[in-house]
């Protein structure tokens, strides 16, 4: 699956509009394979990416947890460490 799509459930404060939109977005080039479609092609890309977009939204706004959302600056922190650990500093 693409890297770039993060996941979005569970987070204080809770995923944005924009971020589900982008998600979307990189789901939509991913199954498409364009990164940018043709004028002939479009409409249909952004519609698709509309459709993933509200999914995605009807999908998070249903889900539940017992679970304490987790803290989007410690994600990003063991994220950055990760990273440090794959590629060096």
């Amino acid at each position: 699956m693409c890297r770039n799509i993060k996941t979005l459930f569970n987070f204080d404060p809770p995923a944005t509009e924009a971020e589900i939109e982008a998600a979307a977005l990189q789901f939509v080039r991913k199954l498409s394979g364009f990164n940018k479609p043709s004028k002939a092609n479009e409409e249909a890309f952004h519609r698709a990416v509309a459709d993933v977009a509200a999914s995605a939204k009807t999908l998070l706004d249903g889900l539940v947890t017992n679970a304490e959302p987790r803290d989007r600056e410690m994600e990003a922190e063991r994220a950055r460490a990760r990273n440090v650990r794959r590629f060096g500093s």
